[in-house]
C-alpha cells in the first residue's frame, strides 16, 4: 500500500459551489491541498444535481448563485434524509439572511472574504466524526487508493467528463 500524506481533510468529499471563478478555484486548491476530494459547480441547479449524484460529505455553498439561489439550493440539499453538511459562504452581512439559513439547517455560515484556514478548520470540525469512522474502518485507505480513478469534474461546470 502506498504511503499517503494525510491532510486534515484527507478523503473528505466536498462540493464547492460559487459562481465567482476565483473564489471557486482558491477554495478548490486549498481544500485539495488538505486532502479533500472536491467537486465544483458554478450554479445552484448543478449543485443540487451533484449532491444527488455524487453524495458529498459537505457542501461549501455561495448564497448568490445563477440558476437557483443558494437558499433554494440549501432547501433542496437539506430536504433529503441523507443530506451533507453545508457551510454557506456569502458577502451578505445581514443577520436576517444568516438566521434564515440557520432555520433551513445550514451547519456553518461564513462572511466573505473567508479566511481559508478558518474554512478548513470548520470543515474539519464538522467532518471529524465521519473521518474518524472512515479511518477506523479502513474506508479512508480505500478512498485514497481509488482517488486517482475518479471522474470528478473540477472545472466549475457540470459536464462530467463528457469529452474525455
Amino acid at each position: 500500500m502506498a504511503q499517503h500524506q494525510l491532510g486534515r481533510l484527507a478523503g473528505a468529499r466536498v462540493l464547492i459551489v460559487d459562481d465567482d471563478r476565483d473564489v471557486l478555484q482558491s477554495f478548490n486548491v486549498a481544500l485539495q491541498a488538505e486532502g479533500a476530494r472536491t467537486i465544483t459547480a458554478a450554479d445552484g441547479n448543478a449543485a443540487v444535481a451533484l449532491c444527488i449524484e455524487k453524495q458529498p460529505d459537505l457542501v461549501v455553498l455561495d448564497m448568490m448563485l445563477p440558476g437557483r439561489s443558494g437558499f433554494f439550493a440549501l432547501e433542496e440539499i437539506k430536504g433529503r434524509d441523507d443530506s451533507p453538511y453545508v457551510v454557506m459562504c456569502t458577502a451578505n452581512e445581514g443577520k436576517r439572511h444568516q438566521q434564515y439559513a440557520e432555520q433551513m439547517g445550514v451547519d456553518g455560515y461564513l462572511i466573505k472574504p473567508v479566511p481559508i484556514g478558518h474554512l478548513i478548520s470548520l470543515i474539519a470540525e464538522l467532518l471529524a466524526d465521519i473521518m474518524k469512522e472512515r479511518i477506523e474502518s479502513g474506508e479512508l485507505d480505500e478512498d485514497l487508493e481509488d482517488a486517482d480513478d475518479d471522474d470528478i469534474d473540477d472545472d466549475g461546470d457540470d459536464d462530467q467528463d463528457e469529452d474525455e
